[in-house]
């Protein structure tokens, strides 16, 4: 069953996969660190002239780790979750003080990096050395709850530890890179969350909710949670030339780092 459902994905890839993104002309740790970042809650048409602009303001790890976190924010700006510049600026100057300007080999040294967590420290591994790691972002959650019929919100800890089972189980040990970039283009191009091209998938004779038509309900919606009410209030001061003062917010918090 893995064997089969590595090969399909594999075979998928070669002929369908996408092969023209920036950061694959150059598979470097960085690179797919940048990239893997900047994916995460945004779509790969908006990060692509973000990623390009990025790495050509700031080629290598040494060199944004140098930077001003005030420089990153605003080559970052109009992306959005902006703690996700603040923890590369802090992995970027942790790699060059701690790691001599590299990424560490291991993966449990790479989790502990600010903003790396287990799935993406695979895919920094796997798609830049090769290294047999399985992943689990967001489009892999997605085929693999859809075609194992995992049930339930993949936030939760056990629909989660089900689903990392699965992607360790399928994930080959040759090919990994490919393989994985393989799932996330297939959860990305065809397995979409909305209107998923079942014809198009290679998976769909042995995908359980193709068969039972419930592909709607893989993964599970996460539990809804009566929103916060929050009063602020908003003050612009101004002085007699129309200058406006500006305060930068704390680290921390929404909007953190920003005037």
């Amino acid at each position: 069953m893995a064997e089969s459902f590595s090969e399909k994905v594999l075979f998928w890839g070669k002929a369908h996969g996408r092969k023209d993104l920036p950061w694959q002309q150059q598979m470097t740790p960085y690179r797919v660190w940048v990239s893997e970042i900047m994916l995460q809650q945004t779509q790969v048409k908006t990060v692509i002239p973000y990623f390009e602009k990025f790495v050509e303001n700031f080629p290598t790890i040494q060199q944004l780790a140098e930077a001003n976190v005030d420089e990153v924010l605003h080559h970052w700006s109009g992306l959005g979750y902006y703690a996700r510049a603040r923890n590369l600026h802090k992995t970027a100057q942790t790699i060059a003080s701690v790691y001599k300007g590299k990424f560490p080999e291991e993966i449990h040294e790479m989790e502990k990096l600010p903003g790396i967590g287990r799935s993406t420290a695979g895919a920094i591994l796997s798609l830049s050395r090769g290294l047999y790691f399985p992943i689990l972002d967001g489009n892999v959650k997605r085929v693999l709850a859809r075609c194992f019929e995992v049930g339930g919100w993949p936030g939760k800890a056990s629909v989660l530890k089900q689903l990392w089972q699965i992607s360790e189980k399928v994930t080959p040990r040759q090919e990994t890179a490919s393989f994985n970039q393989s799932m996330m283009d297939l959860g990305s191009m065809v397995c979409t969350r909305g209107s998923p091209a079942c014809d198009n998938c290679p998976l769909n004779n042995q995908c359980g909710a193709y068969k039972s038509g419930n592909w709607s309900n893989y993964p599970g919606k996460k539990p809804k949670k009566a929103l916060p009410v929050k009063k602020t209030i908003m003050l612009l001061i101004k002085n007699d030339q129309g200058a406006i003062l500006l305060q930068k917010r704390p680290p921390a918090g929404i909007w953190g780092g920003l005037w």
